[in-house]
């Protein structure tokens, strides 16, 4: 049994096929970012699954791109988490990024491939490998223009007195938006990442608004300087989008890569199905 894997912060993916690319089962759990989450805690999220539990001694291969994987010391805790979990398989752990190229980019085409979810990062593919510019450092101090980004700009607003009186009412009849409740999610629990994301909601069910649009727009243009023009084709390329930011800003985000000259390619919500895809084209290579 082959288990091929996407997680975010959010939600994880898991699709199992066999040998020949017939689908055993796909299931759902909460985020593995190994950043943001202890061992304890991702083996719970795993353990917790029946579909995975029942058939965690039958995986002989397990193919995880993760948000969070891009560094070391996160990639080898889940690492361990997974060996102890899955005692027969053998592991391979990438970060998202590479399920993010894997499930948009063309074989041979040059072309840069973002991500836009909880989290946000940007890499290169030359239609062979890929390159990345810039190391994430998590939603602390990047994550330009993704969920858990757009999440803090409302909260400031909010705060800073910034938003007008309509939208205010709106967002306090949404939210608990005590000081106290938000500093324990930000500081104290798990994944303040994704405590931030859900107040995107908000941005994009009122994106029409004067204030939104400009919240959109700084961010993806902060998201283009730092990240996307560090490539110098950028202009010559194609760029694809994936993560559910991405897909529910498609049209905004197109606007403002327009305005630099850039162009939009394949908007995907879910990566997980390309990613199988792309996995059932080398099953006579990596797994017979």
């Amino acid at each position: 049994m082959i288990l091929v894997v996407d997680s975010g912060s959010t939600k994880t993916d898991w699709i199992a096929i066999d040998a020949k690319g017939v689908v055993l089962f796909s299931t759902q759990t909460l985020g593995l970012n190994p950043q943001v989450l202890s061992s304890a805690i991702l083996t719970e999220r795993i353990i917790n699954n029946f579909d995975l539990y029942q058939n965690r001694k039958n995986v002989t291969h397990l193919y995880f791109y993760g948000a969070g994987c891009g560094i070391a010391s996160p990639q080898e805790r889940i690492k361990k988490v997974f060996k102890e979990i899955f005692t027969n398989a053998v592991l391979n752990i990438k970060e998202d990024t590479y399920a993010a190229v894997y499930a948009t980019a063309e074989p041979e085409e040059a072309s840069i491939v973002c991500i836009l979810g909880t989290g946000s990062n940007c890499t290169y593919f030359d239609g062979k490998a890929v390159e990345q510019k810039v190391t994430s450092l998590g939603y602390v101090l990047m994550d330009e223009a993704s969920g858990n980004f757009y999440g803090k700009q409302l909260i400031r607003a909010y705060y800073f007195n910034e938003m007008p009186p309509e939208l205010r009412l709106k967002f306090e009849s949404e939210f608990e938006l005590d000081a106290d409740t938000i500093k324990e999610n930000i500081y104290r629990k798990e994944n303040p990442n994704t405590y931030l994301a859900r107040f995107a909601k908000f941005l994009i069910e009122n994106k029409d608004h004067e204030m939104m649009q400009n919240i959109i727009e700084n961010g993806m243009i902060r998201f283009i300087n730092h990240q996307i023009l560090q490539f110098k084709d950028a202009r010559q390329v194609p760029i694809h989008f994936v993560g559910s930011i991405a897909f529910l800003l498609k049209d905004e985000i197109e606007r403002v890569l327009k305005t630099f000259e850039l162009k939009l390619g394949r908007v995907v919500k879910r990566p997980i199905d390309g990613l199988v895809a792309y996995h059932k084209s080398l099953l006579d290579v990596d797994f017979l």
